[in-house]
Order: C-alpha cells, then sequence, then structure tokens
C-alpha cells in the first residue's frame, strides 16, 4: 500500500468521493482509507466493490476502520 486516503473526521459522502477519486486516479494497484464510523465504512466499501475493487476491512482498537482496496 503506498497511499492512504485519510478519511478520519469527515461524514459521507466526503469519504466515498475522496475514494472514488483515488480508484479513477490510480485505475489499479492497491491503496488504503482510513474513516472513523460505520457508515462511512459500508460506504467506502460498497463504492469500491461497485468498481470492481476487493475490499479488506480492518477494525482498529481506536474504533476507526482501515480499508485496504486492490485491484489487479
Amino acid at each position: 500500500m503506498n497511499q492512504t486516503v485519510d478519511a478520519r473526521g469527515l461524514s459521507c459522502p466526503q469519504p466515498v468521493l475522496m475514494a472514488v477519486q483515488t480508484m479513477r486516479k490510480a485505475g489499479s494497484g492497491a491503496f488504503e482509507v482510513l474513516v472513523d464510523n460505520e457508515a462511512s465504512r459500508e460506504n467506502v466499501a460498497r463504492a469500491a466493490q461497485s468498481q470492481g475493487w476487493d475490499v479488506t476491512v480492518h477494525e482498529m482498537e481506536n474504533g476507526e476502520f482501515k480499508l485496504a482496496l486492490v485491484k489487479q
């Protein structure tokens, strides 16, 4: 993972828009998205999967989420 999108502290739709912008720029590869609420976690994951990205969600000890997005 060479890029991290830090969307903590932002409410939807900002985290989704930031993730979609990064997906479009990257085209493929891997990056992480950091969010701090369930709604953003679900919405970013749903948006990424609809674009063909594989999503792995890791819940961190502080209640935040790290989403690893990968597309070949």
